[in-house]
């Protein structure tokens, strides 16, 4: 049913000149779910994101965002959502309870007070509401960014790439608040360049130069890229990687700490590939394919698809 999905498109376009930026992407998203969504620079995560909150209006394309329509009811769409662009966006002059204060009369919220007071509380900011934006690190930054997207109570956050910069364990912290909110019924679009990160979301949706190529679960999204892959061991294994990367049927020969991938979506060729290096000094086992591995593939596969046409 569609009041199951916080997010309900269809069609997505946008296009700047002769640069199609979004092009005719579909995606659902389900109520309290977290969709990692992922592409490199320049993919057109950040202008599809703009798109359903309404900061830019689509060429092409319709649907629903929290259940109304994104076209014609996007200032109503703008009240509902809390949007973390990827930079820190808040005054670096005026304190956390400033900032704070600053959003929740933007958002002319009654109750102003109370309302920055369980901001504070609700991201553990209440010690620190007297120090300068300017001067937080970046996971306070993070955090005071959050607590500012969260202050009007919205039912969907569109978050891009809101950890980049971020130390490990302010990410970990980070992750355990999203699914913390998630758990009790917001919606979350976060856009991400980390491995890592996906694999914590519930679903994924990949996208590459404006077009969606891969989406479900973490597991479907590998099953659905078919990619065969085998682990190896041995001495000096960049020649190896370099001498693997000239043959037919290996995509990728990737390191991985001690370890190189090699993966192709022809498991036959791969194996025919390999095989003149499958003696010793090299020891070689079947590995899984992991996202990391499925994300380059349907990069590669895309860059020679626009190349050939």
């Amino acid at each position: 049913m569609p009041e199951d999905y916080s997010i309900d498109v269809r069609g997505m376009t946008k296009r700047f000149g002769s640069l199609t930026a979004v092009d005719h992407v579909d995606l659902r998203v389900r109520k309290g779910e977290i969709c990692g969504f992922l592409g490199p620079n320049g993919s057109g995560k950040t202008t599809f994101i703009r798109m359903l909150c309404g900061l830019l209006r689509s060429d092409e394309g319709s649907g629903q965002c929290l259940g109304l329509d994104l076209v014609t009811e996007s200032e109503s769409i703008k009240r509902q959502v809390g949007y973390m662009t990827q930079r820190f966006s808040f005054w670096e002059d005026l304190t956390i309870q400033e900032n704070l204060d600053f959003v929740a009369r933007l958002y002319s919220l009654p109750n102003r007070r109370d309302a920055v007071r369980q901001s504070l509380e609700r991201l553990g900011l209440q010690d620190a509401r007297n120090q300068l934006a300017g001067h937080l690190s970046g996971g306070w930054k993070q955090r005071l960014a959050l607590a500012a997207c969260l202050i009007h109570e919205p039912r969907l956050l569109l978050l891009d790439e809101p950890t980049a910069g971020v130390d490990p364990k302010a990410r970990r912290e980070f992750w355990a608040e999203i699914h913390q909110l998630a758990s009790l019924g917001l919606t979350f679009l976060i856009a991400t360049h980390y491995m890592d990160e996906a694999e914590r979301c519930h679903r994924l949706a990949f996208i590459m130069k404006g077009r969606l190529l891969a989406r479900g679960t973490a597991a479907e999204v590998v099953e659905q890229g078919h990619l065969t892959t085998w682990a190896v061991k041995g001495p000096n294994l960049p020649d190896l990687a370099n001498r693997l990367a000239e043959r037919d049927g290996v995509e990728q020969a990737a390191p991985f700490g001690d370890t190189l991938h090699v993966s192709g979506s022809d498991a036959v060729a791969l194996e025919a590939a390999i095989a003149p290096f499958r003696a010793p000094p090299y020891q070689w086992h079947a590995a899984e394919s992991g996202l990391e591995d499925i994300f380059i593939h349907l990069m590669d596969r895309t860059h020679t698809e626009d190349v050939g046409s």
